[in-house]
């Protein structure tokens, strides 16, 4: 028999599972951000060719990709809202997964481009006019801190942390390019134009690696980072009847959510759809798992039963044991119950 338990809306203390009103208030968010930057591009690239300085065109170069990068953000924000469907059963959420990915996937290529001139630079030096380069750059510190701050109230979603990743890093690396024309106009030395793209670039590495490691785990439906598997697991153990906790598996459905699937073995026999609903909410208020299935299991699998094991954990040649509905002895395997997030 399945028993379902619907919870009412509510709001995750853990960092990972907040609501979708977030999102909806980022919309206007990304509009003035995408404006703002694409202005300031134009501006950069412009004032970059007149002074010749590769900092200022690199960063440029650099402000167009965070403008894709936002666009991408944005799209994955919208479709994250999409109703699911008999297609797509979760709706298109993990679509936040994917443009976080690419938006680290784009400043890697970004920094890719700032190396290759800067090395060109260094071997074949040009004169730089720091004065302009200082003046752009402020105007940069200006546009893409304010930017920043936009997304300040977002950092629990990986997407629209990428976003104010990318708006951070650019305003420190303008606050690098005013430094840098500092010391230009002091000591003459136009190396420092050059030398001031290849800590951009890894000013931009640093800001970025944590996102693309995080972003690649979630898309392989790794276990989203602060929770731990050992602590979720027992805690289910650690529930009142349960002997045996198995096929327990965690992934996140986006950037925001949450999924948990796990076999809860009780002999005493099923405990009630109060229990399950207590226990989805301790998962919640815990781990911030807002989808949450648990099956009951009453039949206790002994060391030769596989039919206790989770076919995930077995090697290709066992997958031949069925296991969603098998009974034993004519009677049910276990009840179900599913809590699905608002």
């Amino acid at each position: 028999m399945h028993a379902h338990h619907h919870a009412s809306g509510g709001h995750s203390h853990h960092g990972h599972h907040h609501g979708h009103s977030h999102e909806v208030g980022h919309g206007r968010a990304f509009l003035i951000g995408i404006t703002l930057n694409l202005a300031f591009v134009a501006i950069e690239a412009g004032y970059g060719f007149f002074a010749d300085s590769l900092a200022l065109l690199s960063d440029a170069g650099h402000n167009l990709s965070d403008v894709l990068g936002l666009a991408i953000a944005w799209g994955a924000a919208i479709l994250a809202k999409r109703e699911p469907n008999e297609r797509y059963t979760y709706g298109l959420r993990s679509s936040s997964i994917l443009a976080a990915f690419l938006n680290a996937l784009l400043l890697m290529v970004a920094v890719g481009g700032i190396v290759w001139e800067s090395v060109q630079r260094l071997i074949e030096p040009a004169p730089v006019m720091a004065g302009t380069m200082m003046v752009v750059a402020g105007i940069g510190i200006v546009v893409n801190g304010f930017t920043a701050l936009l997304f300040m109230s977002g950092q629990h979603d990986l997407n629209i942390r990428g976003a104010f990743l990318h708006m951070v890093a650019d305003a420190a690396v303008s606050l690098g390019v005013v430094l840098g024309g500092l010391v230009i106009l002091w000591t003459d030395a136009t190396w420092i134009d050059p030398v001031l793209s290849l800590l951009i670039a890894a000013v931009i590495v640093w800001g970025t690696w944590d996102l693309l490691r995080q972003s690649l785990r979630l898309s392989l439906q790794g276990v989203p980072s602060g929770i731990s598997v050992p602590t979720v697991r027992r805690m289910l153990s650690g529930l009142p009847g349960v002997a045996r906790v198995h096929h327990l598996h965690i992934w996140a459905i986006s950037t925001t959510q949450t999924a948990l699937t796990a076999h809860l073995v009780m002999p005493d026999g099923h405990p009630g759809d109060r229990f399950l609903a207590s226990a989805q909410h301790e998962l919640k208020k815990r781990f911030g798992i807002g989808h949450a299935t648990l099956q009951i299991e009453v039949h206790v699998p002994d060391q030769h039963d596989h039919d206790g094991e989770c076919p995930l954990d077995r090697d290709d040649h066992d997958h031949d044991h069925p296991h969603e509905g098998h009974t034993h002895g004519g009677h049910p395997h276990g009840t179900e119950a599913s809590h699905h997030s608002p």
